[in-house]
């Protein structure tokens, strides 16, 4: 048999010696430690300068800049608009309508109230706190930019009035307000008598007339509602329209406020008894109408005169008011004195002296007679004699001395108290009667540089 031949078996390897940490390996001789460079730093991409970021940025710095600049040119503005002005004294400026904001830099520098046009157009472009608005307007002395601005602005504009004393006819009111140089346009139609409130009104440059016509119509029906509503309910009316009626016919008997009231009771008495109410003014508006002035006495002839308004041969009321009563003369009507009076006199004090039976008017107006022929006595004529008007008087009537006495009124104004007579006295002279010439040229209330609410700066008005 063979025998498998036995291979000599390899050597078996030597056991590896455990290796020492951080141990190292060995190298063979010609291998040397050679020291090694570090690898350099990558290199990073270089930024580009540009493009959308740098214009950003760009924007950014001069938008700063400019910030900058334009806070230092508003505070060096404002510092300029503040300094005083060169106006010397208030003044009254008109600034016309639709005037550009240059324009109005233009009237301003001209009219002394700005030095520097062009510094007032900036501060009011960039500085201003609204639109400026046209009209007139009172710059103050010495005032800035900044205040004349802010007065265009704020549209506070100068106030006008215009007055209207109680007992003037719509004829008359319209007349005092086409005579007004600072209202503008025409009035459509004389407004019906009785529907004005007469009053003091004001308003702007600018106001047309017929606005102030719609106002004073306006007024007057909110009082004539709120009155009528607490009337007396023993007032023989019985309608708004004829307590106006009867408050005209008051309103032109007398100018004092305290006799409203009496006066008013006397014609409510009158119509309670169905008696004429006898009133002069109801004479004068039924020859005349809404000029309401004769510019004389009343006839004895016009006395007896045949018209829808002469309460002499009428009885009751007329067919509408002879004037525009106020409010005094509309609350006397609702709520007139308790009195037992139907007539009254003048009494030479500016007054009238009252009495509830024909005997003591009979009594009443003898006095007044002695009393009128004392003054007459007492003075000489003077051709240059003036008598005073109360401005808030309505038209006085035309004295009757030689009427009958049985009348609701008899009228003495004065020195002039004699009775415009038909024909000429036996000694040839036409004696004088009172001139009522309220609402012509003489009529001083006309003029409107007057003040009227003092007496005492009311021209005197001198006899024809």
């Amino acid at each position: 048999m063979f025998r498998r031949r036995q291979e000599p078996s390899s050597p078996s390897p030597a056991p590896e010696e455990p290796s020492l940490p951080n141990r190292p390996s060995p190298r063979s001789p010609s291998e040397a430690i050679k020291p090694t460079v570090a690898p350099p730093p990558p290199e990073k991409p270089e930024r580009r300068r540009g493009g959308l970021l740098a214009t950003i940025s760009g924007f950014l710095t001069l938008g700063v800049v400019l910030a900058l600049g334009a806070l230092i040119g508003l505070t060096l503005l404002n510092r300029q608009a503040a300094e005083p002005g060169p106006l010397q004294a208030d003044k009254v400026v008109v600034i016309p309508n639709r005037s550009g904001t240059s324009e109005i830099a233009t009237i301003l520098a001209r009219e002394g109230v700005i030095d520097h046009p062009n510094l007032f157009e900036m501060a009011a472009r960039f500085g201003g706190k609204g639109p400026l608005k046209h009209g007139e307007y009172v710059f103050k002395a010495h005032a800035s930019v900044k205040d004349t601005i802010e007065t265009l602005t704020n549209g506070r504009q100068v106030q006008h009035a215009i007055t209207f004393p109680e007992g003037l006819t719509s004829e008359q009111i319209v007349a005092r307000l086409n005579d007004n140089d600072v209202l503008s346009g025409e009035i459509g139609e004389i407004p019906p008598e009785g529907s004005l409130l007469p009053d003091t009104y004001k308003f702007e440059r600018g106001a047309t007339r017929q606005q102030i016509v719609n106002l004073m119509r306006t007024k007057q029906r909110e009082v004539l509602g709120q009155i009528w509503q607490r009337r007396s309910a023993d007032v023989p009316v019985k309608t708004p329209a004829e307590m106006v009626t009867l408050a005209s016919i008051v309103e032109k008997e007398t100018g004092r406020a305290d006799e409203r009231p009496r006066v008013a009771g006397v014609f409510v008495n009158r119509l309670l008894k169905r008696m004429k109410l006898q009133s002069d003014p109801t004479i004068v508006y039924g020859l005349v109408g809404g000029r309401g002035t004769l510019g004389r006495g009343i006839l004895r002839s016009e006395i007896e005169r045949p018209t829808p308004y002469n309460t002499y041969v009428i009885e009751g009321l007329p067919p509408g008011p002879i004037a525009n009563p106020g409010r005094a003369a509309l609350e006397a009507v609702a709520n007139p004195s308790r009195t037992k009076d139907l007539y009254f006199v003048a009494d030479g004090t500016g007054g009238h002296a009252f009495a509830d039976s024909l005997e003591g008017h009979q009594r009443n107006v003898t006095r007044w007679r002695q009393v009128e022929r004392a003054r007459q006595q007492s003075q000489q004529p003077d051709p240059g004699a003036v008598d005073k008007i109360d401005p808030n008087a309505a038209e006085p009537n035309a004295a009757q001395p030689g009427a009958a006495p049985g009348r609701a009124s008899a009228y003495a104004p004065g020195s002039n108290s004699a009775f415009a007579l038909d024909g000429a006295p036996a000694d040839g002279q036409r004696p004088k009667a009172f001139d009522a010439s309220e609402g012509t040229k003489l009529d001083p209330l006309r003029n409107k540089t007057y003040d009227l609410g003092s007496p005492k700066t009311v021209p005197v008005l001198r006899n024809p």
